[in-house]
């Protein structure tokens, strides 16, 4: 039986003809100023908004329905303070993971001039992303959200309307454990208030009506419920995925895992935005191959 490879036509743009690199224009000269990195996606930023939602509604219902009108200020205190804190790294870690670069290679950089000056030896080969014109590093994947290739490139989340890549998987990682931190100690302050407000008059242990308190307490108790499965499992993936160093993004082709020796962590200090080259063999020497 005849196997046919699902990446076969990546073996056809590998002739002269369908290279052309003179069709790539020069990347822009970049500005004094670094402008500030923000997808113009409406499904990401209605996601990213209501993230932020969901977490100023928990903390409505923690200040205002369970700890302010609670007698003893001891137990509010602490759980005020807790709270408060762990809601406000969430919202700082997901700022920073929507608002910091994931690793995006440089578009544009697929030059006639640019690959010559790499001064390729024979039997190395450049993988270029045809759809942004860039030189891809190993790894590396397309994002058609961002349109950009992203270096370690883990997935495209809507709920950060950003990829998580190299540069913000740590803080990617930091929301998800926040979150789920506070979804846990939601849930245990609900069940704490729920036992006092059974125990004694409804009316005396929230200042809202109680069809009122039950209502928002309810609401608080699905949402803090879901988001902890959700970000405890998200959590649990990134540092499996860190611990053996891999992402879940798009699997490497055959000719790209060929010649791997070593790997290194991304958590490590050296540079990982330099072109990568993978030894091929069967190709032509300085080939020029679009993925």
């Amino acid at each position: 039986m005849m196997l046919i490879s699902t990446h076969h036509f990546r073996d056809i743009e590998r002739k002269p003809e369908y290279l052309q690199p003179e069709k790539c224009a020069p990347p822009p000269f970049p500005g004094p100023a670094r402008t500030m990195w923000f997808i113009r996606d409406g499904c990401g930023i209605a996601c990213a908004i209501v993230t932020w939602f969901l977490v100023l509604y928990a903390e409505f219902v923690v200040l205002f329905v369970m700890l302010t009108p609670s007698r003893d200020y001891v137990y509010s205190i602490i759980n005020g303070i807790v709270f408060n804190l762990l809601a406000f790294l969430a919202l700082a870690s997901h700022c920073r993971a929507m608002l910091t670069d994931p690793g995006a290679v440089p578009k544009g950089n697929a030059t006639k001039e640019f690959i010559e000056s790499l001064q390729l030896k024979p039997g190395q080969v450049v993988y270029k992303c045809p759809k942004c014109c860039s030189i891809k590093p190993d790894r590396a994947h397309h994002c058609s959200v961002c349109k950009r290739c992203i270096r370690k490139m883990d997935h495209h989340c809507p709920w950060v309307n950003n990829c998580v890549g190299e540069n913000n998987q740590k803080y990617f990682v930091l929301f998800t454990m926040y979150i789920a931190l506070i979804s846990l100690h939601a849930l245990i302050m609900v069940g704490f208030h729920f036992l006092h407000c059974f125990e004694e008059d409804w009316t005396k242990c929230s200042s809202f009506s109680p069809p009122t308190t039950v209502i928002l307490l309810i609401l608080l108790c699905f949402e803090a419920l879901l988001f902890l499965i959700f970000t405890s499992v998200m959590f649990g993936t990134q540092v499996h995925s860190i611990c053996t160093d891999e992402t879940a993004g798009p699997a490497p082709l055959p000719h790209q895992t060929k010649g791997r020796q070593t790997r290194t962590s991304m958590w490590s200090d050296g540079p990982l935005t330099s072109i990568a080259t993978q030894t091929h063999h069967g190709t032509a020497p300085s080939a020029l191959v679009n993925v």
